[in-house]
């Protein structure tokens, strides 16, 4: 399975980057009379193996490409340890894992059939914890998103990632390395806020971002409104959406581990997820904040282009007015009666062009006046 992202360079067409765009908006549903904790593993997801960092107050090791077998001796030691599955390719891995670790059919149903809606699930002896992880794109508009499971037992936790290339979880392996903070004093359930805690942040990034091209946006509607500039809202609109069924879940997730107490996270540890939710609900009210803002440039643009046409109707408008005397004069003596007194006067073309002329500059000035060849798209702003 593909790591699910939104490009945010151009409108979505009907090609492989809008089904991407499509996974954002539709979770997995089971098909119709499949058996409860049916797994559902597309082809091309990738391969799954298994990363190991066990580490108490004295200690911390890592060990990569682990079998499932070789993950008992770890699930029942003293020290806190970290089983990191990269990948949700390998059926048989997966289900293995399953059955030492003792996972529920439907919560291994869960974690393997993405994407699910952020939630907390009790199950007595483990607590499933689904997230979704954002990231953003370094050297282009728009972010990946991906399904991170937790499920937290005594003294050990599992995380299910969809691909092993990138997450956001590299300062909580910093600190174990380095023995920073609190966290080898700590027990798994502190490990699980500091992972939940660094997704929580992730969004930070990602909304920066969303905040520098909709200030470009607002410059661009306002002085050279187009078509471009049309998709890019709409596409700014998507995107923000996205991010918004991301967070908003989480958010009720992190307060059921607060409210529910279960006896997988201490006390001490739900202060801490306060403090977490209390970043989730900042990171709402900015992701609500730029919503707004997206839907007012809409109307902003709208605006704009109204005020834009209005412009060549008035240069219009002021040509055809400044014509209009001139070619009724022009008109008159371009009919050539034999009789026209004015046709038979030495001075008479000079003079016609002179009251031209005049004309012309007399209504220019009373058009100046009145300020119409200001031109209000240029206007300064702040």
């Amino acid at each position: 399975m593909t790591q699910r992202h939104f490009p945010g360079s151009k409108l979505a067409t009907r090609s492989n980057d809008d089904d991407d765009d499509e996974d954002l908006f539709e979770y997995f549903y089971d098909e119709p009379g499949s058996l409860p904790g049916t797994l559902s593993i597309d082809e091309d997801a990738c391969p799954s193996f298994i990363v190991l960092i066990d580490y108490d107050e004295s200690h911390a090791n890592r060990v990569t490409n682990l079998t499932a077998d070789a993950c008992t001796p770890y699930l029942t030691s003293e020290s806190v340890s970290w089983l990191d599955i990269q990948g949700l390719g390998s059926e048989d891995i997966l289900l293995g894992l399953g059955r030492i670790v003792g996972l529920h059919p439907l919560l291994l149903e869960d974690v393997v059939n993405v994407p699910q809606r952020p939630k907390v699930e009790d199950y007595t002896d483990q607590l499933l914890i689904i997230s979704q992880m954002v990231m953003p794109k370094p050297k282009e508009d728009g972010f990946w998103i991906e399904q991170v499971s937790f499920v937290l037992g005594k003294s050990y936790l599992l995380t299910f990632q969809e691909e092993p290339e990138r997450d956001c979880f590299e300062p909580v392996r910093a600190r174990i390395r380095g023995h920073k903070g609190k966290i080898r004093q700590a027990g798994a359930d502190y490990l699980a806020y500091a992972l939940l805690d660094a997704i929580i942040d992730g969004f930070f990034p990602v909304l920066e971002d969303y905040g520098e091209r909709i200030e470009a946006l607002e410059d661009e509607v306002i002085l050279n409104p187009n078509h471009q500039t049309l998709e890019k809202i709409y596409q700014v609109r998507r995107e923000l959406l996205a991010l918004r069924r991301s967070i908003w879940p989480q958010r009720s997730a992190i307060n059921a581990l607060i409210r529910d107490g279960s006896h997988l996270i201490s006390s001490d540890v739900r202060i801490y997820l306060r403090d977490c939710y209390d970043h989730t609900i900042q990171v709402l009210d900015m992701v609500e904040t730029y919503r707004e803002l997206a839907s007012g440039l809409m109307d902003v643009y709208l605006s704009s282009v109204s005020n834009k046409m209005n412009e060549v109707m008035k240069v219009l408008t002021v040509m055809s007015t400044v014509f209009i005397p001139i070619t009724f004069i022009a008109g008159v003596y371009g009919m050539n009666f034999q009789y026209m007194p004015e046709l038979t006067w030495r001075w008479g073309y000079f003079v016609c062009w002179g009251v031209m002329i005049a004309i012309a500059a007399s209504l220019c000035f009373f058009f100046w006046r009145r300020g119409w060849f200001e031109d209000s798209r240029f206007a300064k702003h702040d």
